[in-house]
């Protein structure tokens, strides 16, 4: 003899008349539906990290080759991939005047400076660039993705989310590094 009620299921809130095997049944379908949603791309799964990416990343950071990368993302390609590199001898200002007034980027900064002791280090300073001019489209595919790429980017010490010139300036990289 079966006994039926009326349940609500947890995953797909539809109030069914059933059984005990039917519930089960139900549950575990819309378990199985919900975990085929995770598949789909979406902007904070789908965006990848290119090999030429964490290369260039690790060049700055190890052997120094240059002074900044500044990234964006492929939307065709759907992955972060290098716009831009300075070289060691390119100041910080070529570096903020790299970044687009109305675009949002990533970019990768090695800081040098001298401590209050005399000596020499350096800092690598993670800038999220997304400037109030961007495109709200653009803010948000780089706001939802950050977290992921920063995690690729094994070895940045400091992180800085900047909307205008003023939220990166030298001054900020130095009180930071101190």
């Amino acid at each position: 003899m079966f006994a039926f009620r009326l349940t609500l299921c947890c995953d797909c809130d539809q109030i069914q008349v059933t059984n005990f095997f039917s519930a089960f049944l139900c549950s575990t379908l819309c378990v199985a539906m919900s975990f085929r949603w995770l598949n789909r791309p979406n902007a904070s799964s789908g965006m990848g990290v290119a090999d030429h990416s964490q290369n260039t990343f690790m060049d700055l950071k190890l052997k120094k080759v240059y002074r900044y990368v500044i990234f964006k993302i492929d939307e065709n390609k759907r992955e972060v991939v290098v716009e831009k590199t300075g070289t060691p001898a390119e100041s910080y200002d070529d570096f903020a005047a790299s970044l687009p007034a109305n675009d949002c980027r990533y970019a990768v900064f090695d800081f040098d400076f001298v401590t209050s002791d005399n000596c020499q280090k350096s800092k690598i300073f993670f800038i999220a660039w997304s400037p109030s001019t961007s495109r709200i489209r653009a803010k948000m595919l780089y706001s939802t993705s950050k977290d992921r790429f920063r995690r690729d980017l094994d070895g940045v010490h400091y992180e800085i989310q900047a909307t205008d010139p003023t939220e990166m300036d030298l001054e900020v990289l130095k009180d930071r590094a101190n």
